[in-house]
């Protein structure tokens, strides 16, 4: 069996910041409790490497001791939540990607300036949680094209789009078109996709042409690691979404003859890795 592997496969700028960021507190010596904010980012392997070296996870601001230490996850967090840690007198690191940060001050601006948001994005999403804090009091979220056109618009209003900086780049651009449609007044677009999100996309879509099949690794609940399966499945290729190794089932895979290995921005180098040996060793 030939294994192509992405290039670009595996840990993105901004969760290697996070992580680098949390492990500089680890390293300092002090013995202050630590605790993300929220799984710092969305692989589980890497979070149960923290959770034997200490390191807490909570829910909320409320469950922290008051004098420990907590790191805000790379997805960022509500205006809200970050005055409540403030007000709880821990130490605070922002381990925020700065795409992500980027993209909160820009929806700040807009909805400072009276428009009204239209966010590409996962309602549940604790990334898309942060975004809308600062979006004001009026913003819609949708994850589909056609729950953007059963939402009623009103002509009379200014809107922006934005989208969750992991979306699907191909996706927005069709809202775009959509929206010139049904408005009289040109709506104002933030670039809020990351550019690492927009090259694993494509170069995800480069595998699918190559190969028989391709496997995406990743957490579950990795939003970028689904959405790279999906991009790979809407041109046709079949597709096999895994956390590990241990989700791969050899003679499923037999007949294949080239295989595509890609990542999510969340997903470690060494597991990426043990699948590509295991897939050579077919």
């Amino acid at each position: 069996m030939e294994v192509i592997r992405a290039r670009l496969a595996g840990f993105c700028m901004g969760v290697g910041l996070a992580l680098k960021r949390l492990d500089t507190l680890l390293e300092d010596g002090e013995s202050r409790p630590t605790f993300m904010l929220g799984p710092i980012i969305h692989n589980p392997q890497v979070l149960e490497r923290y959770a034997a070296r200490g390191v807490g996870l909570a829910k909320g601001a409320e469950c922290l001791p008051p004098g420990s230490r907590v790191v805000i996850r790379a997805h960022g967090i509500p205006r809200l939540e970050e005055q409540a840690l403030q007000a709880r007198g821990v130490e605070v690191v922002d381990a925020t990607c700065p795409k992500v940060k980027r993209a909160q001050l820009l929806i700040q601006a807009e909805a400072k300036a009276g428009k009204t948001l239209l966010l590409f994005g996962e309602d549940d999403h604790p990334e898309v949680r942060g975004l809308l804090s600062y979006a004001g009091d009026d913003a819609f979220v949708f994850e589909t094209r056609e729950e953007l056109a059963r939402h009623q618009l009103e002509p009379s209003r200014e809107y922006f789009l934005a989208a969750q900086t992991t979306q699907d780049r191909q996706g927005f651009q069709l809202l775009q078109e959509d929206l010139t449609t049904r408005l009289p007044a040109p709506v104002t677009v933030l670039e809020t996709i990351c550019d690492a999100t927009r090259l694993r996309q494509d170069e995800a879509i480069r595998l699918a042409g190559e190969c028989d099949c391709v496997i995406v690794a990743g957490g579950k609940a990795s939003g970028n690691t689904r959405r790279l399966s999906q991009v790979i499945e809407a041109v046709g290729t079949p597709t096999v979404l895994i956390e590990t190794v241990d989700d791969l089932n050899p003679n499923a895979l037999l007949k294949y003859k080239r295989m595509g290995l890609t990542a999510g921005a969340s997903t470690p180098k060494s597991i990426i890795d043990e699948i590509e040996a295991f897939l050579r060793a077919i």
